[in-house]
């Protein structure tokens, strides 16, 4: 317990978040001086009560759980990896000089083979081994993984240190450099991107084989000789790889390896995303386009993680075919709201950031399909407006069923009228636009009708096959012009 003067109370420093002060007690206390006049003074008492406090980490989920919610866990983790340290050196003495000398005078032969089998540089100098490197960490990345979830079970990685100059003491031709560790391969999802704990960029992993190097093993230690002081000058003239100062003992340990905990974070890699409400048919129309299994049932949120799919190429284009082949992405389903967390959220999202073009799945059957269509592009310019930038298709499903037969038209010209032209670059010009996107002000959202209109609106009916082959070829048309785009900006981009 601490009493203390309003002066000094005013000195603590109670917005350290590490401290946390509890006030228990406040009072008044009288202080009398005696003596001619008596004074009473007050002075302001406060009981402290210090706390410490520790940041927990956050704990790994159990197996169970990993299990149960994979949808929580598959495309993020925090990981630390440490490359292997240096292998250490060793302190050594040359050969009794005076037993050569003898052997010099007796055997003149044996000199000239033993002074060769040492290790030397261009220049006849001695080359002393070094000790081995230590082991790199690399991750790469893998076709064959999926997800990140094995790392919720292993966050730690370390590489092997570099193995030490094995010597009894003494410079001999029998003498090595330690063994240089392996570097240690991890293996990630394509698509992975990995940053440290400041969320510097460390690598984005994008094609199978992509690889770098996250942390570097440290350098092994260096070899000195060993020498009574009046000989050391003449022996650093004998080595090109010796280095002398007050810290022999540091030279000749191995460096330790960088360290580092890096956050890995999943953007699969998909030309074409697949977004609509839950239940509006994009798992359906996933299989029955590609040979993809999602899970499919008649309940709301049976997609809980991206599942991908190959669309095949257009057999009419021949040999052109191969270029035309795209990757699907079927993500959860949207509901208003999932910006605030409703629903499964919005952080899948992420995985439309690779995408070239969006499909929008709407069911036709529905309620009101033109503001389930306005709600899914309301959570993606909730959670990034460049997403209603990028070329897309509207794919009214479900029409088979007699009122959405009846309503198609109405609801095709409806969805249609949604957004603005986009804007001829080559002419300078636009065409009829819902609404001028420079009326928009700096900084500020724009509206949904000031993104560009959807570039087709497609009736079909996945489970009846009806019109899926005129849906196919909107796709293909479609991603063609995003590929074309691209392709072009690449070159007016390229220096001449």
């Amino acid at each position: 317990m601490l009493t203390w003067t309003p002066q000094q109370y005013s000195l603590l420093n109670l917005t350290d978040k590490s401290l946390w002060v509890s006030v228990s007690a406040v009072s008044l206390q009288p202080f009398l001086v005696s003596g001619k006049s008596t004074v009473q003074k007050k002075y302001q008492c406060a009981v402290l009560k210090n706390v410490l406090t520790k940041t927990k980490s956050p704990s790994s989920p159990s197996q169970e759980t990993l299990l149960k919610e994979r949808h929580k866990y598959f495309d993020e983790v925090i990981i630390s990896v440490r490359a292997g340290d240096g292998g250490h050196g060793a302190i050594l003495n040359l050969p009794n000089q005076k037993e050569t000398s003898k052997s010099q005078r007796t055997f003149r032969k044996d000199k000239t083979k033993k002074r060769d089998s040492y290790k030397r540089d261009f220049d006849g100098s001695l080359i002393l081994p070094v000790g081995g490197h230590g082991g790199d960490v690399l991750i790469y990345a893998d076709e064959n993984t999926d997800t990140l979830l094995e790392f919720h079970k292993k966050s730690q990685y370390n590489a092997k240190r570099g193995g030490n100059v094995d010597s009894m003491g003494v410079l001999s031709s029998q003498l090595h450099n330690g063994l240089d560790a392996p570097t240690l391969r991890i293996p990630v999802p394509l698509g992975t991107v990995a940053k440290n704990k400041r969320g510097t960029l460390l690598a984005d992993l994008i094609h199978p084989g992509d690889e770098v190097v996250v942390v570097r093993g440290g350098q092994g230690g260096i070899s000195l000789l060993e020498a009574p002081e009046h000989r050391k000058k003449k022996l650093m003239t004998l080595t090109t790889n010796i280095i002398r100062d007050n810290s022999d003992k540091v030279l000749v340990l191995g460096q330790p390896g960088e360290e580092v905990t890096m956050h890995l974070i999943l953007r699969i890699v998909a030309d074409v995303g697949l977004v609509g409400l839950p239940n509006a048919g994009k798992s359906t129309l996933l299989a029955a386009i590609t040979s993809a299994k999602p899970d499919i049932a008649d309940y709301p949120f049976t997609t809980l993680m991206p599942n991908l799919g190959s669309l095949n190429g257009d057999p009419s284009l021949g040999a052109g075919q191969f270029s035309s082949q795209a990757t699907l992405a079927d993500l959860p389903g949207l509901i208003e709201g999932a910006h605030l967390g409703k629903g499964l959220g919005r952080n899948f999202l992420r995985h439309l950031r690779r995408t070239s073009m969006l499909v929008h799945v709407v069911d036709a059957a529905a309620e009101d399909p033109v503001r389930d269509y306005r709600t899914v592009k309301e959570e993606l310019r909730m959670y990034n407006p460049d997403y209603l930038e990028r070329p897309h298709i509207v794919v009214l499903n479900k029409i088979d069923k007699p009122e959405a037969m009846e309503r198609f038209p109405y609801l095709k010209e409806e969805i249609k009228r949604i957004g603005r032209d986009e804007i001829d670059l080559q002419s300078g010009s636009s065409f009829e636009t819902a609404a001028s996107p420079s009326s928009t002000d700096e900084g500020k959202l724009k509206e949904i009708d000031e993104y560009p209109r959807p570039l087709s609106v497609v009736g079909v009916s996945v489970l009846k096959g009806i019109k899926v082959n005129e849906m196919l070829k909107e796709i293909r048309a479609a991603l063609q012009k995003c590929r074309d785009s691209a392709e072009s900006e690449q070159m007016s981009a390229a220096p001449s």
